[in-house]
């Protein structure tokens, strides 16, 4: 069974709301849809306060090379542009609107009707996802066009669809594998077609056997397209690592996959180009697992961007009793949240509910030079060593020990015996040397 070889975890998987079918959550009364919602620059708002708008109406460009444009989810009145708590609990700029029906843009195919034919050429499928705001559904929210966009001097040669939803919890591609199938694998083609490749392979862990199936049986009807079963091993849904596990390729260190000839899109991010390019419509909405073992109704819904998280917790019956902590994405990768108030944004893959037990941190202690975070981790980094340089303020001697590498997977601080808070120095000490290689680039 295929996998990558360096490093890696098997944490429980949990995957509590695997049979339930995606549901449509209701619009909520009001929206707050922040600016930015894509691994970039900001997008810039073109409404104002007092403006209606419609569902799927654009309201704000991305301007810059690496950003993306923003769509209503909603109709009604824009009540203010403000700064709003995101869910790390900053203050963030975003569109405030009320809710008032659901007048949709007429150009919007709002039909079921599976349109397989692809009439758009390579460049018109670019400008499509770009004008319409796709960015990459697992999680980085890294706009799409510019990963379709190759740069000169690198050719793609294999498409990679990533359908491994590796993270314990999360259900969301899943579900979408099993339900919008053909959709996925229309958007599939186009993603093929736009860059200019004839061979795409679609990666999923063998926890997922209903979707491998499905999927290898529906793909027969689409030229250039396998499914290949994966074994369970996290965090196999990393592009570096996937590919490894695909292609037997390794992307170098500081580079992208397309060093390598490869290209990897996430399973909902094919959907949402299918809708794009085929419907016309805007990625203004997207699947979000709220799962926890506490909760009544653990549920895959479709979400409005912008609808406040505890309206999803209300739907699955509340937040119980003995809830500590409520997470944004899942156990390994995810952040807790400040308020359960925080708007779901396009990178918004699950809401995680734990209680005292599960939340608990293990009482730090004294490391014992184990090298446990070092074996188990995917890049082939010394975790310990990074994030004491970052404990220590060393940056530029963290850079030299390749920190931005770090995919921020938590393979070390969950596999840590001394409860050393590993990713968290990490994630500080890569926020810091950005910074640096940034200030350094202007000068």
């Amino acid at each position: 069974m295929k996998t990558f070889k360096l490093g890696g975890v098997h944490p429980a998987e949990n995957k509590i709301s695997e049979n339930k079918a995606i549901e449509v959550l209701p619009i909520p009364k009001q929206v707050q849809i922040p600016l930015g919602q894509n691994l970039g620059a900001p997008s810039v708002p073109i409404v104002k306060k007092g403006d209606e708008v419609k569902t799927g109406q654009l309201i704000a460009k991305g301007e810059a090379f690496i950003s993306s444009n923003i769509h209503s989810s909603v109709s009604g009145k824009v009540l203010k542009i403000d700064n709003v708590n995101d869910q790390s609990g900053y203050k963030r700029p975003a569109i405030v609107i009320n809710v008032a029906g659901d007048e949709w843009e007429e150009n919007i195919d709002r039909t079921d009707t599976l349109k397989k034919n692809i009439t758009a050429s390579k460049n018109e499928i670019i400008k499509k996802v770009h004008e319409l705001g796709i960015v990459g559904l697992g999680g980085a929210a890294f706009p799409s066009h510019v990963k379709l966009m190759v740069p000169k001097g690198k050719k793609a040669e294999v498409l990679i669809i990533n359908g491994v939803e590796c993270e314990p919890y999360l259900t969301a591609d899943h579900r979408v594998m099993l339900e919008k199938a053909n959709e996925l694998l229309v958007g599939t083609k186009i993603l093929m077609k736009a860059l200019g490749v004839n061979k795409a392979l679609i990666g999923i862990e063998n926890n997922k056997p209903d979707a491998i199936e499905h999927l290898s049986k529906l793909s027969k009807e689409y030229e250039g397209i396998e499914v290949h079963p994966l074994k369970v091993k996290y965090p196999q849904g990393g592009e570096k690592q996937l590919i490894k596990a695909l292609t037997n390729r390794e992307v170098p260190s500081g580079t992208l996959p397309i060093e390598v000839g490869c290209v990897v899109q996430n399973v909902g991010t094919a959907l949402a180009v299918y809708e794009a390019v085929q419907k016309n419509k805007p990625l203004f909405e997207r699947v979000v697992t709220i799962t926890g073992k506490a909760i009544k109704n653990p549920s895959n819904f479709l979400v409005r961007i912008g609808t406040p998280i505890s309206e999803l917790i209300e739907a699955c019956g509340g937040i119980p009793d003995k809830t500590s902590k409520i997470i944004g994405g899942g156990p390994m990768m995810g952040k807790s949240l400040v308020t359960p108030d925080a708007p779901i944004v396009k990178g918004s893959s699950g809401v995680l509910l734990f209680d005292e037990k599960e939340s608990k941190r293990v009482e730090e202690k004294a490391c014992i030079r184990c090298a446990s975070c070092i074996k188990v981790c995917p890049m082939g980094l010394e975790p310990v060593l990074i994030s004491q340089l970052t404990k220590l303020e060393m940056y530029e001697e963290a850079e030299k020990n390749n920190i931005m590498d770090c995919i921020e997977c938590g393979s070390c601080q969950y596999t840590c015996p001394s409860g050393k808070p590993l990713l968290d120095y990490i994630r500080l000490g890569k926020f810091k040397v950005g910074q640096i290689i940034r200030n350094r680039g202007k000068n």
